[in-house]
């Protein structure tokens, strides 16, 4: 659909506006804000741990705060909701100093590309103890190695979830005048911001991506176009984000069967997204799903599960129970997003550092007051071309970028008219606030734009051409600052006995899950998936 930019950014004047003339500090005060941090474990030779996650650490399965991705030795991270990303980072920082002094000589790994990895069976999927839903979550994981191969599965990345409080929301639904259920119009406004963190989510790929290189074991002797950096490493003189280019996460499934999932409103994604998961697809028929006993997916569609589908950000509603994501959505609405476009930054211990939350709350709530109309064929494709551009060669500075069929711009004079008009949003933040201005924070970021050399991906590469070692090299040296950084000084005897209590706690829920079952796996399947 083509939309005038003027029309846009009108729009968003006149809803900053309204937002000045309120108390707009009151209703923003009530933003929430929390972290997912990926981190694979790597052995002192290297390679990825071949140790199972470790009981101290808690059961995967139930644990709040720490738990596993993919692999076993993908550990995860979660903040619970916090109201600042100073308090967020607090958090995070505790849980890496909580688990540092269970992993032995092991290291947690500072970049998104994964270490030194010697093929798909030197990757162990997780496990997560033998209830049923311990069972599906691991072939889940079963069905993804029989997709995808498990090497792309150990990327690792950042996650910023982001709400607003019910009284913005409210306010907000007034100034505009709508009369819909304040749960229907929550959750279209955050779709609102999704469609537009598509439109103009290059831009943190340009700021934040930090996995320019990568080793050569990754690629797992596939063929690229990337060139050599040395014997060992591949690299994008001018990629910002590989991880999030053809060479880390793609959805070519659902793109070659024609199910495209749609993002207009929360009915669509629903829908579209439903039919994805119940649409067989020949060739997960030919991997079969229960062969000799033994499951080698949860089903042949083309995804199992909605969490299958990848996406810069997702609209997520807490379950209850073991609700599917679709039903949870369809019920209460959308009560956050959840941004994954995020790279690790491995100059920063914790992956990420207050700078770029304080960024993040700023585009995101520009994503949200500009306008924002349906997505059409058309521009997701854009979008896809944008994306992949930014990724392989966003640091180059004759990069062009397309907003609208026939208008064509430059990265750099995009993101310009991009930080102009999020000043006024800096300013809306820093009203009777102490600490950190957020108008600094743009400043640093344009400083960035203005300088491609101040990025992450830049910066990284620099590292590696200044000492001359290669990506794997580097990012260990990384990896092991990291650790000494966590280990001195070491957590609280307050804190440490706080997460030991919540990894007890989570045995004891697991354990409890694993008794109260009383389906088969196969029963269990048939009624988890025959939810409506």
């Amino acid at each position: 659909m083509i939309v005038e930019v003027r029309t846009l950014y009108r729009m968003l004047d006149q809803r900053l506006t309204r937002l000045f003339n309120t108390d707009a500090r009151a209703l923003l005060d009530g933003r929430l804000l929390g972290l997912e941090r990926e981190a694979l474990r790597v052995a002192p030779d290297g390679y990825i741990s071949q140790v199972p996650h470790p009981a101290p650490l808690g059961a995967a399965l139930t644990h709040p705060y720490i738990t596993t991705d993919y692999s076993e030795a993908l550990l995860e991270f979660i903040t619970p909701p916090l109201s600042d990303a100073g308090a967020a980072l607090r958090f995070l920082d505790d849980l890496h100093r909580f688990v540092y002094p269970f992993i032995g000589d092991e290291l947690l790994w500072a970049a998104s590309m994964p270490c030194i990895l010697a093929g798909e069976a030197s990757i162990p999927i997780a496990e997560y103890g033998a209830s049923n839903l311990g069972r599906m979550k691991h072939v889940y994981r079963r069905g993804l190695a029989w997709r995808y191969g498990r090497i792309m599965q150990v990327i690792a990345g950042i996650h910023f979830n982001f709400s607003l409080s019910d009284k913005f929301w409210a306010a907000f639904q007034d100034q505009e005048g709508d009369r819909r259920t304040l749960q229907d119009f929550r959750s279209e406004s955050y779709f609102g911001l999704i469609r537009n963190l598509q439109r103009f989510g290059w831009l943190i790929l340009y700021l934040f991506g930090a996995s320019p290189a990568v080793c050569k074991s990754f690629l797992d002797g596939k063929t690229t176009t990337l060139p050599e950096f040395d014997d060992h490493t591949c690299y994008g003189p001018y990629a910002t984000s590989l991880r999030m280019s053809n060479v880390g996460y793609t959805n070519r499934t659902e793109k070659k069967s024609g199910v495209n999932v749609c993002y207009n409103s929360l009915a669509e994604y629903i829908a579209s997204l439903t039919q994805a998961t119940i649409t067989p697809w020949p060739p997960y028929e030919q991997i079969g799903v229960k062969v000799d006993g033994e499951y080698r997916q949860l089903n042949a569609n083309i995804l199992q599960i909605e969490n299958e589908y990848y996406a810069s950000m997702r609209p997520k509603q807490p379950p209850q129970g073991n609700e599917k994501p679709t039903l949870t959505l369809k019920r209460r609405g959308v009560s956050y997003v959840e941004l994954r476009s995020v790279d690790i930054n491995p100059l920063e211990p914790l992956g990420v550092n207050v700078l770029q939350l304080q960024f993040l709350e700023i585009f995101l709530l520009f994503c949200l007051l500009t306008e924002s109309p349906p997505l059409d064929v058309g521009e997701c494709r854009l979008i896809d071309d944008n994306q992949m551009a930014v990724a392989l060669t966003g640091r180059d500075p004759g990069l062009i970028l397309h907003r609208r069929r026939g208008s064509s711009l430059s990265l750099r004079g995009w993101a310009k008219e991009i930080f102009a008009h999020m000043q006024p949003i800096g300013e809306l933040l820093d009203q009777g606030r102490e600490g950190r201005p957020y108008a600094t924070t743009l400043a640093e970021q344009q400083a960035a734009l203005a300088d491609p050399d101040r990025t992450p991906s830049a910066r990284m590469l620099a590292e590696m051409h200044a000492s001359g070692e290669n990506f794997f090299r580097c990012a260990r040296r990384f990896s092991e600052q990291h650790r000494r950084y966590f280990e001195s000084p070491p957590l609280t005897e307050e804190r440490v006995s706080f997460l030991a209590g919540i990894a007890e706690q989570s045995w004891r829920e697991q354990r409890v899950i694993e008794v109260a079952d009383a389906l088969s796996f196969d029963e269990f399947l048939d009624c988890y998936f025959a939810q409506k």
